[in-house]
C-alpha cells in the first residue's frame, strides 16, 4: 500500500470521526459523510443506500445525484449494480457502468452522466445493511487501494449503524434492535412460549472503530493474538488424549491463529485507520460473507472455525467475555447459532424456548429440547445479530415462527392462542386418569417417550401408561467420554424405580446418522442416515452393546426388563442382537447377579424391508415398534433434515397408511405386539388415523398425551376407518381433507 493512500485513508477516517462526533440528526450526519467521502476520493458522486426491509434498498443520502431522489429511489435486492453488490456481498468496480451487467437506469437520480462506478457492501458479521457507492463522469477503474479504503469506510459505517448513530429526528434509517422482527425457521420441537432473550454468546459491541494511535492499536492486536495463541495451545495440550475430531478442530484454530495472511490483513486495516477491534471484525465480516457463498461442507466448517476464533480474539480485545454482568431473565428464551447437548442441559428446564440459527430436527439440541419439552425453532437466520439480551420474544414452535420485539397486535393474538391452549390443558387434566377409549369401545394405550431422568415426573402428570421409548443415547451424547457400566446401570435403575409398576421400554444405543458421539471417530459417509448407525454399530462393536445390555440387566434387579433394538433391517440383525443379549445374561448368571424376572426383546421397524421379513421373524420377535420418523423418510425417499422435501409428503398419504395397515395385519396374524412411536403419534389427527388403521399402542412426548386422548375419546374408529377407505377408493392422494371434514362435523 502506498504511503500516500495510507495517509489519505487515515485522514479520511479522522475526518469521518469528527462528523460522527457532531451533535446533529441522523440524516444530516449521513449527508455530511457522503460529501466527505466524495471529496477525499475526488469523485463527483458518493451515495449511501440502506435496507428498508430484507429485500428493498433505499437511497438515503447522496452527494452529486439529484437530492430529490433521496428516500424516493428504491430497488430490490439484485436489481441494478447497487442491488448486485447487496445480493452478492462483493465489490463492483467498472469504468463503463451503463454497459455493465445488471445496470439499471434510474432517471430520477440523473446518474446517466457518470461512467465509472465503485460499490462496496456495508455489512457487519454477515448482516447486510446497505451499499456505499462512488461515481465519476470520466471513465475510471478504481485502484485496489481505493477499493480497500472505501471498504474500510463501509466497515465504520456498519459499526456506527450498530450503535444507532444515524437515527433521530429526520433519521436516515430506523433505530436498530428496536423494531419488531419476524423470523421463520424450522420446527425442532413444537409448543408455544413467551419470554425474554438470553444470548448464549453475548454480542461484542465495538464503540471505537476508528483508531487514535495506530501504533498502539498494532501493539494491542499483537498482544491479543499472542494471548489467543497461548489459549489455543493450552486447549490442544489438555485435549492431547481426546478424540481425533476435537484435535482436528483445535489444530485448525492454531493454523488460523498463526496465519500470516490473517495477521497481515488486520495490520493493513489498522494502518488505514481502524482500531484493532474493527480490523478483527472486518476480517470476520468478510469470512461470514464468504461463508454464504461456499457450498463445500469442509470449507464452511473452516470458515466457522475462523469465525469462532475471531469472536475469541474480539472478547480478548474488548474484555466482553461470557460474564458480562447481565442477569438471566426469569423467563429466558435461549438464542444461539448452535449449541451442544451438554450445554443445553446445563440450562435445564429454566428455559422457556430455544431459537437456533443452525441445528436440525434430528440434532443433539433437538433431542434434548424434546426430552425437556422446550419449544425449539431451528434455521432462524440472523437472529443472533438482531436479538439483544432482554428483548421480548414470542415462540410459535408449531409453525416455526419467532416474533422478536412484537407489536401489541401480535402479542394480543399470541396470548389469546396461549390462553386457549391453557383452557385445553385444563380439559385434558380432567381426563388424565380416564382411558383413551373411543366411541366404539376400542381402548388405545398411550405411552410417553423419554430420555432423561427429568422426563419421568411427566409419567404421572401426563397420564401416560408407561414409557414406550426411553432413548439411552442421550447419556452417551452429553458426555465427553464413554460412560461406565456402573453409571448406566445406576441411571437405568432410577428410571425403573421412578416408573414403578409401569412398563419401560429401553431402546439400545441409537447413534450414527445425525447422532455422533464426541469421543468416537466420525465416519465420512456420503449418506449417514443410510449408513453405519444404531444396531449396525452395536453388532460391529459388540463390546459397547454387551456393556449396555449388562447395565440394563443389573438395573432390573430381578424386575421385568423390556429392551428394543433400533434400526433393524432384516431378521439376521435381530437374531444377532438377541444372541448378544443371551451372552450378557449368561455372564450375569455366572457372576451371580440377579436376572430379570422376565425378558421381553423387540425391534424398531424403521425400514420398509423389515415389514416384508419372513413370517418366522414375526413369530420370533417379542414385539415391534414402528419408528415413524425414520420409516416415513425411507418410505418416501425424503430426508427429514431437508426442508425442501420433508414437508412434501403427508403422513396421511394413502400409500403410507396402506403400508402401515399391512404391517398391522401381519403382526395381528402372528400375535406380535405392535406400537407406533414418533412425532406423528403425538399429533391428534394423525394419531386418530393411526388408531383407525389398527394401531393400539401409541408413544409420544408427554405434552401430546392429553390432546391425543381427547380426540380419541370423541371419535368412532369404525366411522373414521370408513372415511379413510372411501378416500382410498376415490383415488385421493391424501386422506387428510376427508378426515378433517369428518372430524369437523363430529368434534
Amino acid at each position: 500500500m502506498s504511503e500516500n493512500i495510507k495517509t489519505n485513508s487515515v485522514k479520511m477516517l479522522a475526518n469521518l470521526r469528527e462528523v460522527m462526533a457532531q451533535d446533529v440528526e441522523g440524516q444530516a450526519r449521513l449527508d455530511q459523510i457522503t460529501g466527505l467521502i466524495a471529496g477525499e476520493l475526488r469523485t463527483e458522486v458518493c451515495s449511501i443506500y440502506l435496507f428498508r426491509d430484507e429485500e428493498t434498498l433505499e437511497l438515503c443520502a447522496t452527494e452529486g445525484l439529484n437530492p430529490q431522489a433521496v428516500h424516493q429511489t428504491r430497488m430490490r435486492m439484485g436489481e441494478g449494480l447497487v442491488g448486485r453488490v447487496a445480493r452478492t456481498g462483493k465489490v463492483v468496480n467498472t469504468d463503463d457502468a451503463p454497459h455493465a451487467r445488471g445496470f439499471r437506469f434510474m432517471p430520477e437520480t440523473s446518474e446517466e452522466a457518470y461512467s465509472s462506478f465503485l460499490g462496496v457492501p456495508i455489512q457487519r458479521l454477515g448482516e447486510k445493511l446497505g451499499v456505499l457507492v462512488v461515481q465519476t463522469k470520466a471513465a475510471r477503474v478504481f485502484s485496489e487501494d481505493e477499493v480497500i479504503a472505501l471498504e474500510v469506510v463501509a466497515m465504520v459505517l456498519a459499526e456506527m449503524a450498530e450503535l444507532g448513530i444515524f437515527i433521530g429526528e429526520g433519521a436516515a434509517m430506523s433505530a436498530r434492535h428496536q423494531q419488531p422482527v419476524l423470523f421463520r425457521g424450522g420446527i425442532g420441537q413444537e409448543g408455544a412460549s413467551q419470554g425474554h432473550v438470553w444470548l448464549h454468546e453475548p454480542r461484542v459491541v465495538i464503540t471505537n472503530p476508528i483508531a487514535d494511535d495506530p501504533e498502539r492499536e498494532l501493539e494491542r492486536l499483537h498482544n491479543a493474538v499472542e494471548e489467543l495463541r497461548v489459549g489455543v495451545d493450552q486447549m490442544l495440550s489438555s485435549a492431547a488424549t481426546g478424540d481425533k475430531e476435537q484435535l482436528e478442530v483445535l489444530e485448525a484454530y492454531r493454523m488460523f491463529a498463526n496465519s500470516k495472511g490473517w495477521m497481515t490483513r488486520m495490520q493493513a486495516d489498522i494502518d488505514r485507520g481502524l482500531s484493532a477491534e474493527a480490523a478483527v471484525e472486518k476480517e470476520q465480516s468478510t469470512a461470514r460473507a464468504r461463508m454464504e457463498q461456499v457450498t463445500d461442507a469442509y470449507l464452511r466448517e473452516r470458515l466457522h472455525d475462523l469465525d469462532d476464533l475471531s469472536n475469541r480474539l474480539l472478547r480478548i480485545l474488548t474484555g466482553q467475555g461470557a460474564q458480562t454482568g447481565a442477569e438471566m431473565p426469569a423467563d429466558p428464551v435461549l438464542i444461539a447459532r448452535n449449541i451442544g447437548p451438554a450445554e443445553l442441559l446445563d440450562y435445564g428446564r429454566s428455559l422457556k424456548g430455544i431459537v437456533l440459527e443452525e441445528g436440525s430436527v434430528g440434532s443433539h439440541a433437538a433431542i434434548v429440547a424434546r426430552a425437556l419439552a422446550i419449544p425449539l425453532i431451528i434455521h432462524a437466520e440472523r437472529i443472533t445479530t438482531e436479538a439483544l439480551n432482554g428483548d421480548y420474544i414470542l415462540l410459535d414452535g408449531d409453525q416455526g415462527i419467532a416474533h422478536l420485539r412484537p407489536d401489541d397486535t401480535v402479542i394480543t393474538a399470541f396470548r389469546d392462542k396461549m390462553a386457549m391452549q391453557e383452557k385445553a390443558q385444563e380439559r385434558y387434566a380432567s381426563i388424565r386418569d380416564k382411558p383413551a377409549q373411543t366411541l366404539d369401545g376400542e381402548v388405545i394405550t398411550l405411552q410417553m417417550n423419554a430420555g432423561l431422568m427429568a422426563d419421568l415426573p411427566s409419567l404421572v402428570g401426563s397420564g401416560a401408561e408407561g414409557v414406550g421409548l426411553f432413548r439411552t443415547e442421550l447419556q452417551f451424547l452429553i458426555r465427553s467420554h464413554m460412560p461406565k457400566r456402573a453409571e448406566l446401570s445406576g441411571l437405568y435403575a432410577k428410571v425403573m424405580d421412578a416408573a414403578g409398576d409401569k412398563q419401560v421400554t429401553f431402546r439400545t444405543l441409537d447413534i450414527g446418522s445425525d447422532k455422533v458421539l464426541p469421543y468416537m471417530k466420525p465416519n465420512d459417509e456420503p449418506n449417514p442416515a443410510l449408513g453405519w448407525r444404531a444396531v449396525r454399530v452395536g453388532l460391529d462393536k459388540p463390546g459397547i452393546m454387551r456393556m449396555q445390555l449388562q447395565a440394563l440387566i443389573r438395573a432390573a434387579r430381578g424386575r421385568p426388563l423390556r429392551v428394543m433394538f433400533p434400526f433393524v433391517a432384516q431378521r439376521e440383525e435381530y437374531s444377532a442382537a438377541c444372541a448378544e443379549m443371551d451372552k450378557a445374561m449368561e455372564r450375569e448368571r455366572i457372576l451371580g447377579h440377579p436376572l430379570p424376572a422376565s425378558l421381553d426383546i423387540g425391534a424398531m421397524l424403521e425400514t420398509p424391508s423389515l415389514a416384508f421379513a419372513p413370517d418366522s421373524f414375526f413369530d420370533e420377535v417379542g414385539f415391534l415398534s414402528i419408528g415413524g420418523n425414520d420409516l416415513k423418510q425411507f418410505f418416501f425417499a425424503a430426508d427429514r433434515e431437508n426442508e425442501r422435501v420433508r414437508k412434501r409428503y403427508d403422513t396421511l398419504n394413502v400409500s403410507f397408511l396402506t403400508f402401515l395397515e399391512g404391517i398391522v395385519a401381519r403382526c395381528k396374524a402372528h400375535g406380535t405386539p405392535l406400537s407406533f412411536c414418533g412425532e406423528d403419534a403425538g399429533r391428534p389427527v394423525e394419531a386418530a388415523c393411526l388408531a383407525a388403521m389398527g394401531l393400539r399402542i401409541l408413544s409420544m412426548r408427554p405434552a401430546s398425551i392429553g390432546p391425543v386422548k381427547s380426540i380419541l375419546r370423541r371419535t368412532d374408529m369404525r366411522e373414521l376407518h370408513a372415511v379413510i377407505v372411501a378416500a382410498r377408493i376415490r383415488g385421493d392422494q391424501s386422506v387428510r381433507p376427508a378426515v378433517m371434514n369428518y372430524l369437523r362435523g363430529k368434534l
